[in-house]
Protein backbone atom coordinates (compact mmCIF):
# COMPACT_ATOMS: atom_id res chain seq x y z
CA UNK A 1 0.00 0.00 0.00
CA UNK A 2 1.31 3.43 -0.99
CA UNK A 3 1.43 6.07 1.76
CA UNK A 4 1.17 9.79 1.20
CA UNK A 5 1.05 12.82 3.46
CA UNK A 6 -0.05 16.44 3.49
CA UNK A 7 2.84 18.95 3.49
CA UNK A 8 1.18 21.00 6.25
CA UNK A 9 -0.73 20.08 9.37
CA UNK A 10 -4.46 19.60 9.26
CA UNK A 11 -6.37 22.89 9.34
CA UNK A 12 -3.58 25.46 9.85
CA UNK A 13 -4.96 28.49 11.66
CA UNK A 14 -2.70 31.12 10.06
CA UNK A 15 -1.02 31.66 6.71
CA UNK A 16 2.48 31.64 8.21
CA UNK A 17 1.95 27.97 9.09
CA UNK A 18 2.11 27.30 5.34
CA UNK A 19 5.47 28.97 4.82
CA UNK A 20 7.40 25.72 5.31
CA UNK A 21 5.40 23.50 2.95
CA UNK A 22 8.17 23.17 0.36
CA UNK A 23 10.67 22.10 2.98
CA UNK A 24 8.14 19.59 4.28
CA UNK A 25 7.55 18.35 0.73
CA UNK A 26 11.26 17.75 0.27
CA UNK A 27 11.46 16.01 3.65
CA UNK A 28 8.51 13.75 2.76
CA UNK A 29 10.25 12.74 -0.44
CA UNK A 30 13.53 12.05 1.37
CA UNK A 31 11.71 10.00 4.02
CA UNK A 32 10.18 7.77 1.32
CA UNK A 33 6.54 8.80 1.18
CA UNK A 34 4.81 8.00 -2.10
CA UNK A 35 2.83 11.19 -2.63
CA UNK A 36 1.82 14.60 -1.31
CA UNK A 37 -1.81 15.66 -0.96
CA UNK A 38 -3.38 19.12 -1.13
CA UNK A 39 -6.99 19.95 -0.32
CA UNK A 40 -9.20 22.62 -1.87
CA UNK A 41 -11.05 25.41 -0.07
CA UNK A 42 -11.41 28.89 -1.50
CA UNK A 43 -12.21 30.62 1.79
CA UNK A 44 -10.78 30.74 5.29
CA UNK A 45 -13.28 29.14 7.64
CA UNK A 46 -13.67 26.98 10.72
CA UNK A 47 -11.26 24.53 9.10
CA UNK A 48 -8.53 27.17 8.92
CA UNK A 49 -6.69 28.45 5.87
CA UNK A 50 -6.02 26.44 2.72
CA UNK A 51 -3.61 27.19 -0.14
CA UNK A 52 -4.74 26.63 -3.71
CA UNK A 53 -3.98 22.95 -4.37
CA UNK A 54 -2.75 23.28 -7.94
CA UNK A 55 -0.47 26.19 -7.06
CA UNK A 56 0.86 24.36 -3.99
CA UNK A 57 1.52 21.16 -5.90
CA UNK A 58 3.14 23.05 -8.77
CA UNK A 59 5.56 24.63 -6.31
CA UNK A 60 6.14 21.23 -4.69
CA UNK A 61 6.82 19.71 -8.11
CA UNK A 62 9.66 22.18 -8.62
CA UNK A 63 11.06 21.46 -5.16
CA UNK A 64 11.08 17.66 -5.58
CA UNK A 65 12.00 15.03 -8.15
CA UNK A 66 10.19 11.77 -7.36
CA UNK A 67 7.20 12.13 -5.05
CA UNK A 68 3.66 12.04 -6.46
CA UNK A 69 1.32 15.04 -6.32
CA UNK A 70 -2.41 14.54 -5.58
CA UNK A 71 -5.31 16.96 -5.14
CA UNK A 72 -7.35 15.54 -2.27
CA UNK A 73 -9.64 16.89 -3.42
CA UNK A 74 -10.20 19.65 -5.97
CA UNK A 75 -13.80 20.92 -5.72
CA UNK A 76 -14.47 20.42 -9.40
CA UNK A 77 -17.87 22.17 -9.79
CA UNK A 78 -16.23 25.50 -8.86
CA UNK A 79 -14.04 25.41 -11.99
CA UNK A 80 -14.33 25.63 -15.74
CA UNK A 81 -13.47 22.13 -17.05
CA UNK A 82 -11.32 23.44 -19.91
CA UNK A 83 -9.25 25.47 -17.45
CA UNK A 84 -8.89 22.48 -15.10
CA UNK A 85 -7.92 20.19 -17.98
CA UNK A 86 -5.24 22.66 -19.10
CA UNK A 87 -3.86 23.25 -15.59
CA UNK A 88 -3.75 19.53 -14.84
CA UNK A 89 -2.12 18.71 -18.20
CA UNK A 90 0.51 21.40 -17.59
CA UNK A 91 1.32 20.14 -14.11
CA UNK A 92 1.41 16.54 -15.32
CA UNK A 93 3.87 17.49 -18.06
CA UNK A 94 6.14 19.74 -16.01
CA UNK A 95 6.26 17.30 -13.07
CA UNK A 96 7.28 14.40 -15.29
CA UNK A 97 3.94 12.61 -15.01
CA UNK A 98 3.72 12.75 -11.20
CA UNK A 99 0.30 14.40 -10.93
CA UNK A 100 -3.03 12.81 -9.93
CA UNK A 101 -6.26 14.80 -10.13
CA UNK A 102 -8.45 13.96 -7.14
CA UNK A 103 -11.88 15.57 -7.37
CA UNK A 104 -15.02 15.98 -5.29
CA UNK A 105 -18.23 17.98 -5.42
CA UNK A 106 -17.79 20.07 -2.25
CA UNK A 107 -20.05 20.78 0.69
CA UNK A 108 -19.50 24.43 1.71
CA UNK A 109 -22.25 26.60 0.23
CA UNK A 110 -20.32 29.76 1.17
CA UNK A 111 -17.58 28.85 -1.32
CA UNK A 112 -20.07 28.41 -4.12
CA UNK A 113 -21.76 31.71 -3.25
CA UNK A 114 -18.41 33.52 -3.20
CA UNK A 115 -17.47 32.09 -6.60
CA UNK A 116 -20.90 32.81 -8.07
CA UNK A 117 -21.48 29.13 -8.84
CA UNK A 118 -24.77 27.33 -8.10
CA UNK A 119 -24.53 24.77 -5.30
CA UNK A 120 -27.52 22.80 -6.59
CA UNK A 121 -26.77 20.42 -9.43
CA UNK A 122 -23.06 20.26 -8.66
CA UNK A 123 -22.98 16.45 -8.94
CA UNK A 124 -24.46 16.48 -12.42
CA UNK A 125 -22.05 19.22 -13.44
CA UNK A 126 -19.10 17.23 -12.07
CA UNK A 127 -20.08 14.32 -14.31
CA UNK A 128 -20.21 16.60 -17.33
CA UNK A 129 -16.91 18.25 -16.38
CA UNK A 130 -15.06 14.96 -16.01
CA UNK A 131 -16.33 13.85 -19.40
CA UNK A 132 -14.99 17.08 -20.93
CA UNK A 133 -11.65 16.86 -19.11
CA UNK A 134 -11.07 13.26 -20.18
CA UNK A 135 -11.87 14.02 -23.82
CA UNK A 136 -9.58 17.06 -23.87
CA UNK A 137 -6.70 15.03 -22.43
CA UNK A 138 -7.24 12.40 -25.15
CA UNK A 139 -7.26 15.08 -27.85
CA UNK A 140 -10.84 14.38 -28.90
CA UNK A 141 -13.03 17.05 -30.47
CA UNK A 142 -12.19 20.37 -32.08
CA UNK A 143 -10.57 22.02 -29.03
CA UNK A 144 -6.86 21.40 -28.49
CA UNK A 145 -5.42 22.20 -25.11
CA UNK A 146 -2.50 24.61 -24.97
CA UNK A 147 -0.41 21.81 -23.44
CA UNK A 148 -0.94 18.08 -23.78
CA UNK A 149 -0.42 15.93 -20.68
CA UNK A 150 2.73 13.83 -20.44
CA UNK A 151 0.75 10.81 -19.21
CA UNK A 152 -1.03 9.11 -22.15
CA UNK A 153 -4.73 9.86 -21.85
CA UNK A 154 -4.06 12.29 -19.03
CA UNK A 155 -3.13 11.95 -15.36
CA UNK A 156 -4.97 9.48 -13.11
CA UNK A 157 -8.28 10.67 -11.66
CA UNK A 158 -9.41 9.86 -8.12
CA UNK A 159 -13.09 10.54 -7.51
CA UNK A 160 -14.13 11.28 -3.93
CA UNK A 161 -17.43 10.72 -2.15
CA UNK A 162 -19.38 7.98 -0.41
CA UNK A 163 -22.83 8.41 -1.98
CA UNK A 164 -24.06 6.11 -4.74
CA UNK A 165 -23.86 9.06 -7.14
CA UNK A 166 -20.20 9.55 -6.23
CA UNK A 167 -19.47 5.84 -6.63
CA UNK A 168 -21.10 5.85 -10.07
CA UNK A 169 -19.00 8.90 -10.97
CA UNK A 170 -15.84 7.07 -9.92
CA UNK A 171 -16.80 4.02 -11.96
CA UNK A 172 -17.55 6.07 -15.08
CA UNK A 173 -14.69 8.55 -15.02
CA UNK A 174 -12.14 7.55 -12.40
CA UNK A 175 -9.04 5.45 -12.11
CA UNK A 176 -9.66 5.25 -8.36
CA UNK A 177 -12.31 5.88 -5.77
CA UNK A 178 -11.13 8.19 -2.99
CA UNK A 179 -12.74 7.89 0.44
CA UNK A 180 -12.09 9.28 3.88
CA UNK A 181 -11.85 7.94 7.42
CA UNK A 182 -12.74 4.32 6.63
CA UNK A 183 -12.16 1.26 8.73
CA UNK A 184 -11.92 -2.22 7.22
CA UNK A 185 -15.66 -2.84 7.55
CA UNK A 186 -16.48 0.45 5.84
CA UNK A 187 -14.07 -0.35 3.03
CA UNK A 188 -15.69 -3.74 2.52
CA UNK A 189 -19.09 -2.04 2.28
CA UNK A 190 -17.81 0.35 -0.37
CA UNK A 191 -16.28 -2.52 -2.34
CA UNK A 192 -19.64 -4.28 -2.30
CA UNK A 193 -21.50 -1.21 -3.48
CA UNK A 194 -18.97 -0.62 -6.25
CA UNK A 195 -19.39 -4.21 -7.41
CA UNK A 196 -23.17 -3.77 -7.57
CA UNK A 197 -22.96 -0.46 -9.41
CA UNK A 198 -20.13 -1.40 -11.77
CA UNK A 199 -22.18 -3.14 -14.41
CA UNK A 200 -24.82 -0.42 -14.37
CA UNK A 201 -22.14 2.25 -14.88
CA UNK A 202 -20.59 0.34 -17.79
CA UNK A 203 -17.25 -0.18 -16.08
CA UNK A 204 -14.96 -2.55 -17.95
CA UNK A 205 -14.20 -5.47 -15.58
CA UNK A 206 -10.72 -5.63 -17.09
CA UNK A 207 -9.88 -2.22 -15.58
CA UNK A 208 -10.79 -2.50 -11.90
CA UNK A 209 -11.21 0.66 -9.88
CA UNK A 210 -8.41 1.35 -7.43
CA UNK A 211 -9.42 2.06 -3.81
CA UNK A 212 -7.77 4.98 -2.02
CA UNK A 213 -8.57 6.97 1.12
CA UNK A 214 -7.47 9.77 3.40
CA UNK A 215 -6.91 9.09 7.11
CA UNK A 216 -6.10 11.10 10.22
CA UNK A 217 -3.14 10.09 12.37
CA UNK A 218 -1.87 11.46 15.68
CA UNK A 219 1.35 9.52 16.38
CA UNK A 220 2.01 8.28 19.91
CA UNK A 221 3.57 10.97 22.07
CA UNK A 222 2.08 13.81 20.01
CA UNK A 223 -0.88 16.02 20.87
CA UNK A 224 -3.68 16.89 18.46
CA UNK A 225 -3.79 20.61 17.64
CA UNK A 226 -7.38 20.24 16.38
CA UNK A 227 -10.07 17.64 16.92
CA UNK A 228 -11.33 16.34 13.57
CA UNK A 229 -14.97 15.29 13.49
CA UNK A 230 -16.16 11.77 12.88
CA UNK A 231 -14.19 8.59 13.33
CA UNK A 232 -11.17 8.44 15.63
CA UNK A 233 -7.70 8.75 14.01
CA UNK A 234 -5.79 5.63 13.03
CA UNK A 235 -4.97 3.53 16.08
CA UNK A 236 -7.58 5.26 18.24
CA UNK A 237 -7.25 8.07 20.75
CA UNK A 238 -4.26 6.42 22.48
CA UNK A 239 -2.51 4.90 19.50
CA UNK A 240 0.61 2.79 19.36
CA UNK A 241 2.77 1.91 16.38
CA UNK A 242 1.45 -1.63 16.53
CA UNK A 243 -2.18 -0.46 16.51
CA UNK A 244 -1.61 1.88 13.58
CA UNK A 245 0.17 -0.84 11.61
CA UNK A 246 -2.61 -3.32 12.39
CA UNK A 247 -5.35 -0.97 11.22
CA UNK A 248 -3.49 -0.02 8.05
CA UNK A 249 -2.80 -3.70 7.43
CA UNK A 250 -6.51 -4.47 7.64
CA UNK A 251 -7.20 -1.72 5.11
CA UNK A 252 -4.48 -3.04 2.79
CA UNK A 253 -5.88 -6.56 3.09
CA UNK A 254 -9.30 -5.10 2.24
CA UNK A 255 -7.99 -3.70 -1.05
CA UNK A 256 -6.88 -0.17 -0.18
CA UNK A 257 -3.95 0.61 -2.45
CA UNK A 258 -3.12 4.16 -1.36
CA UNK A 259 -3.58 5.88 2.00
CA UNK A 260 -3.09 9.63 2.40
CA UNK A 261 -2.31 10.86 5.92
CA UNK A 262 -3.43 14.12 7.51
CA UNK A 263 -1.53 14.85 10.71
CA UNK A 264 -3.51 17.20 13.02
CA UNK A 265 -0.46 18.05 15.14
CA UNK A 266 0.99 21.50 15.78
CA UNK A 267 2.98 22.90 12.86
CA UNK A 268 6.24 22.89 14.81
CA UNK A 269 5.71 19.20 15.63
CA UNK A 270 5.03 18.15 12.04
CA UNK A 271 8.63 17.28 11.06
CA UNK A 272 8.99 14.95 14.05
CA UNK A 273 5.57 13.41 13.38
CA UNK A 274 6.58 12.69 9.78
CA UNK A 275 9.79 11.16 11.04
CA UNK A 276 7.84 8.86 13.35
CA UNK A 277 5.63 7.68 10.48
CA UNK A 278 8.68 7.12 8.28
CA UNK A 279 10.39 5.03 10.95
CA UNK A 280 7.47 3.08 12.40
CA UNK A 281 4.98 2.73 9.55
CA UNK A 282 6.52 3.26 6.11
CA UNK A 283 8.86 0.24 6.13
CA UNK A 284 5.86 -2.06 6.64
CA UNK A 285 3.81 -0.72 3.72
CA UNK A 286 5.87 1.37 1.31
CA UNK A 287 6.25 -0.01 -2.19
CA UNK A 288 9.38 2.05 -2.67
Amino acid sequence: MRLGVAPHRLWPAHEDELDGVLGTARAAEELGFDHLIASSHLLASAVGVTPDPLVLLSAAAGATTRIGLVTSVLILPLYNPVVVAHQAATLDRLSGGRFTLGVGTGWDTAEFDAAGVPFAGRGRRADEQLDVVRKLWRGEGEIRLGVRPRTPGGPPVWVGGHSDAALRRALRYGDAWHGSGLDAAGLAEVRGRLAELGEEAGRDPATPLELTAGQMLVPPGFEAAVQPPGRLPLGGSKSSAEQVREELGQLADGGLTACSLWLPVATEALPDALGWVAQEILPHFSEG
